[in-house]
């Protein structure tokens, strides 16, 4: 059993955004779950990772269940696994709609709820963040996303809810909103057209996410609130 304080869970872990949070949790000194599609071992004792399709019913109780047997407890879990397709709606296919749905939304689902049981048996809290996008408030004729929208907007109101009906039990439900960051999922020849989707002129960094991420895991009196990392996109253009 790990002597560490605290536990993280991060899902979308193997590049990106989550592999910089596992980084940034273990700056922190918490122990780390890192699960994602397809993810390889680590020599860190303190991370654990756990391949896993999110999208398959059980797989995220089955993600919790390791992280308890592994560290014995949970104190924050950070749904950043998520796929985004943006297309014009009536191009949309049921392919794309149960994709979607099923990281966006069933893999929030049964991790969360799993995750949330396991914080509330321990007793202290505890803290959900949630990866969502700010189109769900400012959408752009340039960027066709109703899917995201649809997916990603259910996780803004699912993370108020959540804040407010476990507010009084120490689990905080924050929310970060983004827009277009340089990760993997962008090709380099498109990063001049999406840094002009945000007014100040450039595309988001990665380890500005991850900043904004652990201001919300320690600022304990911030609970409901969804965070524009966005470069003003969601202020106007």
């Amino acid at each position: 059993m790990s002597i560490t304080k605290k536990v993280v869970i991060v899902t979308g872990a193997s590049q990106g955004i989550g592999a910089a949070l596992v980084v940034g949790y273990r700056t922190l000194g918490y122990a780390v779950v890192a699960t994602s599609r397809s993810i390889g071992a680590s020599e860190d004792p303190e991370i654990l990772t756990v391949p896993g399709d999110l999208s398959q019913p059980g797989t995220g109780a089955g993600i919790v269940e390791q992280a308890l047997a592994r560290f014995g407890r949970i104190d924050t879990l950070v749904n950043n696994a998520g796929i985004f397709v943006g297309k014009p709606f009536t191009d949309y296919t049921d392919d794309d709609y149960d994709a979607m749905t099923g990281v966006n939304l069933r893999g929030f689902f049964d991790i969360s709820r799993s995750a949330v049981a396991a914080m509330l048996a321990q007793g202290g809290g505890g803290h959900l963040v949630n990866v969502s996008t700010t189109l769900v408030e400012h959408a752009n004729s340039q960027v066709p996303s109703a899917l995201a929208s649809l997916t990603k907007g259910g996780l803004n109101a699912v993370t108020k809810s959540l804040a407010i009906e476990y507010a009084a039990r120490g689990i905080r439900v924050n929310a970060v909103a983004l827009g277009v960051i340089r990760t993997p999922m962008h090709p380099d020849d498109t990063y001049e057209s999406l840094a002009a989707l945000h007014p100040v002129g450039r595309l988001g960094e990665i380890d500005e996410v991850v900043d904004a991420i652990l201001y919300l895991e320690r600022a304990g009196f911030v609970t409901g609130e969804i965070l524009h990392v966005d470069g003003g996109q969601s202020a106007g253009h």
